[in-house]
């Protein structure tokens, strides 16, 4: 009974993240290395309500070809990049040398309100992209010490919120740095806590708690709550 329950649940969970049929588009966010700056644009059938920025962990290389295909996408942010189309929000998931300010200007031209989200050391790039004005940020698993010491003042942060989860065992993500950055940013950001889900291998990589293994939907909803929040 209970493999039968939890096999029930897996299905539920692959329909939840499950995109609607699309056609992904590459796009060209300026030169680098490994990606050349190659980033996948998901965009809704009809009028996007808000854009998403997708910036991923670890060196940021998940290896986006020409075709669309992705080499590495084990990183929760790339696996769940086409879920907020069923909420018509679009997405641009970017790969190593892409430009983020410049993926916040593009987003500009498709949806109303373009949010940032960062995963892990992805974080340390939000500073980068504050000058463009995003309508809000995200940060998921982040190492949010040194994203707080280039950001440097909490009133650059427009409207933010902090998913992480409450086992998160990287000494990089600590739980503890979230709590210091809410205390630091005040009533400019929130927080969700995220539990449950497993958990292998490096406490630092996408296996582990620090990647929401099997809470992927949890943080899907919280992001796509909050992009509804804003106004």
């Amino acid at each position: 009974m209970k493999r039968s329950v939890l096999a029930l649940l897996t299905a539920f969970t692959l329909v939840a993240l499950a995109a609607p049929a699309r056609s992904e588009e590459v796009v060209d966010l300026g030169g680098g290395f490994f990606g050349g700056g190659k980033a996948l644009l998901n965009k809704p059938a009809g009028k996007a309500r808000a854009g998403l920025v997708l910036l991923t962990g670890g060196d940021g290389n998940i290896g986006i070809g020409s075709d669309g295909s992705v080499a590495r996408s084990g990183n929760w942010i790339v696996r769940t990049r086409a879920a907020y189309l069923r909420s018509s929000i679009a997405s641009i998931t970017l790969d190593a040398g892409a430009d983020p300010a410049r993926a916040v200007e593009l987003m500009r031209g498709i949806a109303p309100r373009v949010i940032v989200v960062a995963m892990s050391r992805g974080a340390l790039k939000v500073a980068g992209t504050l000058a463009q004005r995003p309508d809000g940020i995200v940060f998921t698993s982040a190492i949010l010490d040194q994203a707080r010491s280039a950001i440097g003042d909490p009133s650059r942060l427009p409207p933010t919120l902090l998913v992480h989860h409450r086992w998160d065992t990287c000494r990089l993500t600590l739980p503890e740095s979230t709590v210091a950055f809410q205390e630091w940013a005040g009533n400019r950001a929130r927080t969700v806590w995220i539990e449950g889900g497993s958990s292998t291998g490096d406490p630092c990589q996408a296996r582990a708690y620090h990647g929401f293994i099997g809470r992927e939907s949890a943080v899907v909803a919280a992001i796509v709550g909050f992009a509804g929040s804003l106004r």
